[in-house]
């Protein structure tokens, strides 16, 4: 089932999933402020962005459906996409319930999105072999070789779990489930369990089956952390900022992932950007990597766009972005012509003033577009002008030059709309202030 209200958008949210695979830009989970109740957006919504045509569309699922969660850390490999990590309505972050049993279950589930008949069903894996990451959330994942590689996060560990790559935050006394249900004395039941932020890796090859933690070879590691991006470049998995405690970081790192050794933080060359959490990091080209948005270290919404350069080991502000536009814990994928599309996320401080959620698109170029698709946009802008000569054009021209006049025309309904939500925002703040 498909919603196919004209230039419907996907609902405002932050702490979501998003991916692109072929011509589509799919987005799953996060949750939105109502009232100053956090919602978790629903579990069996999966929404679709058509790059070429502009339109959005939101598709019902089925299977074993993941919970309702923000943080969790989506990726796809060969058209699937899999989503491991979280934090739920109950307070947990995904899997925490689960560590308490055989520690033989998990949460790591996948749905094929080249579906033909437009039906998205989850399964959740559950023959596997190998144990996977204790409970988190915020973590990332670098995509090689058919692998899932995570690092980082904020999570839970038992006692017996603690281990250098844990930076404990705070502690608390639960009852395993199992053992609630066995015993009447809750004194005798209670454990104690350890919150913090990792720094370990994880590994998950979707084609074995197999979970394992790589040897890590030679280097240091980065500080443990979360609510950091990462991004893959060749066979290195590059990490950028991120929080601990109440620091937020502007360190480089990358891992070979061939390897397994750390490079240590990275000297880079010239400036750097600010220390900042829940940004993204886009690989660009085979030596580049784009930096965008995210909550600087005295809780400033950022709005600024970087390049940082493998050859030149160097960052360079870009200075064409809009600077009313920030963004924090969004979403950021590679188009088909290396545009850079952000989605949802916050304008506002989250940990002071969650009101601010997004649900528009922004897209950056970071180069020039082909010839075509420069001579689709433009008749796709001046449809009016060239009705006459449109339908003159070959039958596979035509049917990509429509899609362009529908991508302009629902671009610019969604501007006109964001312009006037804005204008009655501004009206009612200005009769409340006065």
């Amino acid at each position: 089932m498909a919603d196919s209200q004209p230039f419907c958008v996907a609902e405002e949210r932050s702490g979501h999933c998003a991916v692109v695979d072929g011509n589509f830009l799919y987005v799953w989970g996060g949750y939105v402020s109502i009232e100053d109740n956090e919602v978790y957006l629903p579990n069996d919504e999966i929404w679709t962005y058509d790059i070429d045509s502009g339109l959005w569309t939101m598709h019902l699922m089925e299977g074993e459906l993941p919970t309702s969660m923000s943080g969790s850390c989506g990726a796809c490999i060969n058209g699937k996409l899999y989503v491991f990590g979280g934090y739920d309505d109950k307070g947990y972050s995904n899997r925490v319930i689960l560590s308490f049993n055989s520690g033989m279950q998990q949460n790591l589930y996948f749905v094929n999105l080249r579906t033909r008949d437009g039906t998205y069903v989850w399964e959740k894996i559950t023959s596997f072999e190998g144990q996977p990451p204790t409970p988190r959330d915020k973590l990332s994942c670098w995509v090689y070789k058919d692998r899932l590689i995570y690092f980082g996060g904020y999570g839970c560990r038992r006692h017996n779990e603690l281990q250098d790559c844990f930076d404990v935050h705070d502690a608390s006394w639960v009852c395993p489930p199992e053992l609630f249900i066995a015993q009447a004395d809750l004194s005798m039941t209670e454990e104690q369990i350890f919150w913090g932020w990792h720094n370990d890796v994880h590994v998950f090859d979707t084609k074995t089956q197999n979970w394992f933690q790589p040897e890590i070879k030679d280097g240091v590691p980065p500080q443990p952390r979360a609510a950091h991006t990462c991004a893959v470049l060749g066979n290195k998995g590059y990490i950028f900022g991120g929080r601990v405690l109440q620091t937020r970081m502007n360190d480089l790192h990358y891992l070979n992932l061939d390897t397994w050794t750390w490079s240590g933080r990275i000297p880079v060359n010239g400036e750097n950007p600010k220390h900042r959490s829940w940004h993204t990091l886009t690989p660009i080209a085979d030596d580049k990597l784009f930096l965008f948005g995210g909550l600087s270290a005295d809780n400033i919404p950022l709005s600024d766009g970087w390049i940082y350069n493998v050859i030149t080991n160097g960052w360079k502000q870009l200075t064409h972005l809009p600077k009313t536009r920030p963004r924090l814990w969004h979403t950021a994928c590679l188009g088909k012509e290396n545009e850079i599309m952000v989605f949802g996320g916050s304008k506002d401080d989250l940990l002071s003033l969650d009101t601010g959620h997004c649900n528009d698109l922004l897209i950056f170029q970071t180069q020039p577009y082909s010839l075509l698709r420069s001579c689709l946009d433009c008749i796709g802008k001046n449809a009016i002008i060239l009705e006459s000569q449109i339908s003159l054009l070959p039958p596979k021209l035509l049917q990509q030059v429509l899609k362009k006049i529908t991508f302009w025309t629902a671009a610019n309904h969604r501007e006109e709309q964001r312009a006037q939500k804005e204008e009655t925002e501004n009206k009612y703040q200005w009769i409340t202030s006065n």
